[in-house]
């Protein structure tokens, strides 16, 4: 492998999961000094640590090395293996964090990857499962990443600040990409989305889909909202309820919104009302974008 010459240097912890993937993707070796070196608690947070060992997983022969103070980190990567995997991800952070980067590294697999997340589904921080969903997938079907074997699949949710969801992410191996074109988004022609409960009365999800239709009708018929109440051992360990939108335009573009009811214990109660509307207005946004 490459020397300590060619091994790249960083100081602190922004865009730890982009050096990392990328690192992975050229084989280059790096270094990432000084993270959170002059706060109260320095060093590594669990949900990067937890990523780390990820990276560990889904590859063979990496080389990691972690200083006593979590504020040095070495990587070495190894080639990416894939294969059937499960990881438990970090409640701190949403599976979406960990999801954003495996979706660069797989097609890139020895093997197909078949990968079971666990920990939380939906939160205020991180682009939610739902999202992902709906927008990545039809992005990379796009660069001839497509088959029966591309799906995410949400099995259980779970909410902040317990979690307990779990997901199926899957992806077939694509050595090339093909180039692709795409600078026209295009008009708006219809909203999809997903209204979910769960530990909450099954009527929030009802009363969000009709205070978001009622802003959004009035510029679009086409509009079809599902609601998803998840009981029982799929419903996770904390009760929570939000709604992720999306609107697709005629060229295939894919724009979305999403909001998060707050954790159990922590800020004001949100009515469901309120965030059904602020989440369609999240959406006119990001179209008038």
């Amino acid at each position: 492998m490459a020397g300590e010459a060619q091994c790249l240097s960083y100081t602190g912890c922004n865009f730890l999961r982009q050096r990392l993937v990328l690192a992975t993707l050229s084989g280059r070796p790096l270094k990432i000094r000084k993270i959170r070196a002059k706060e109260e608690d320095p060093g590594l947070r669990d949900f990067e640590a937890s990523f780390i060992r990820l990276i560990d997983k889904v590859t063979n022969g990496s080389r990691i090395e972690i200083n006593q103070t979590g504020t040095t980190l070495y990587y070495q990567p190894g080639l990416l293996y894939g294969g059937s995997l499960e990881h438990d991800c970090s409640p701190s952070r949403g599976i979406g964090y960990y999801l954003e980067s495996l979706l660069c590294l797989a097609p890139f697999m020895k093997h197909p990857l078949k990968i079971v997340l666990r920990g939380v589904t939906n939160d205020q921080v991180d682009p939610s499962v739902d999202v992902l969903k709906a927008t990545a997938l039809p992005l990379l079907k796009k660069f001839g990443i497509d088959g029966e074997s591309l799906e995410i699949k949400i099995n259980r949710r779970g909410m902040p600040p317990k979690g307990g969801g779990e997901i199926l992410f899957s992806c077939p191996v694509r050595k090339v990409l093909q180039p692709i074109q795409f600078t026209d988004p295009g008009k708006i022609k219809r909203i999809r989305g997903t209204a979910y409960s769960v530990r909450v009365s099954p009527q929030m999800a009802n009363r969000m889909v009709e205070s978001a239709r009622g802003i959004l009708n009035k510029f679009l018929p086409d509009i079809y909202i599902y609601t998803d109440h998840m009981k029982g051992v799929s419903s996770g360990k904390s009760p929570g309820f939000g709604m992720c939108l999306t609107a697709e335009t005629i060229n295939g573009t894919i724009l979305s919104a999403e909001l998060a009811s707050n954790p159990q214990g922590q800020g004001p109660p949100v009515l469901p009302e309120e965030l059904g509307q602020n989440c369609a207005k999240l959406l006119l946004e990001e179209v008038y974008r």
